[in-house]
C-alpha cells in the first residue's frame, strides 16, 4: 500500500516537473521535440542523476516507461496549449512546489534504502529535486537557477536534514515521507509568498576579487 501510494505521488510529481519543464522550452521558443526534451528532462533527469550516482542502475525511469511516457504527453500537451498556459504562472509556481516536496522525500527515503549518511541521504533528497533543473539550465546555457535566484535547493536540503532527524528518532517511512514532503512543500510556498531568497556576493566588487 505505501509503495503504490509513493508511486501514485511519484509520477505527479513527474508530470508536474515535467510542465515546467516544458513551460521553459516554450519560453525559449523550442521546436515540438525540444520542448519535449525539456519536459523530459526536468521530469526525470533528477531522479535518473540520483540513480546512477549511487548505483542503483537502471534507474528507475528506464525501467518503467510510464515516468518518460507521462513526460513526453505533458510535453505535446503543453505545447499545443502554450498560450493558455502563460496565463497560469503563480498556479504552475504552486505545483512545483509540491514536486519539489514530493521529490525531496522520495530522493532522501531512496538514499536512506541504500545505506547513505545524513549527508549522502540530504544530498540524494536535493538532486532528485532539482537535478532535471539545473540540466534544463545547462542546456540552455545559463547558470542554473537554484544557484542564483529563489529558496529552493535550500527548502529541499531542510527537508533532507528532517527526514535524517525523523530516521534517527524511529519514525515510520510513511510518516517520515510524509512530514518531509508537507514541510517542503510549505517551505516553498512560503518562500513565493514573502520573497524570501540566500544572501548574494554581491557586497564584493569585481576589482576586489582581481
Amino acid at each position: 500500500m505505501l509503495d503504490q501510494l509513493i508511486f501514485c505521488f511519484d509520477i505527479t510529481g513527474t508530470v508536474i516537473f515535467a510542465i515546467t519543464g516544458a513551460v521553459s522550452g516554450i519560453k525559449l521558443r523550442l521546436d515540438m521535440l525540444g520542448v519535449v526534451v525539456f519536459s523530459c528532462t526536468v521530469g526525470v533527469g533528477g531522479g535518473i542523476l540520483r540513480d546512477c550516482i549511487i548505483g542503483a542502475t537502471p534507474a528507475a525511469a528506464l525501467q518503467n516507461e510510464v515516468y518518460l511516457i507521462a513526460c513526453i504527453l505533458t510535453g505535446l500537451l503543453l505545447f499545443f496549449l502554450s498560450g493558455r498556459i502563460a496565463r497560469h504562472r503563480e498556479i504552475i509556481m504552486i505545483c512545483d512546489a509540491f514536486g519539489l516536496g514530493v521529490f525531496t522525500a522520495i530522493g532522501a527515503a531512496k538514499g536512506s534504502q541504500y545505506g547513505l549518511g545524513p549527508v549522502g541521504v540530504m544530498l540524494c533528497g536535493t538532486l532528485s529535486a532539482v537535478g532535471g533543473g539545473i540540466l534544463r539550465d545547462v542546456m540552455s546555457r545559463k547558470v542554473p537557477a537554484v544557484l542564483v535566484s529563489d529558496f529552493y535547493a535550500t527548502a529541499s536540503l531542510i527537508g533532507g536534514a528532517v527526514y535524517c532527524l525523523l530516521g534517527s528518532a524511529g519514525t515510520t517511512v510513511f510518516w517520515r515521507f510524509t512530514i518531509v514532503a508537507l514541510l517542503v512543500i510549505i517551505i516553498r510556498i512560503l518562500a513565493i509568498h514573502y520573497h524570501i531568497r540566500l544572501p548574494k556576493a554581491g557586497k564584493f566588487s569585481s576589482k576586489a576579487l582581481e
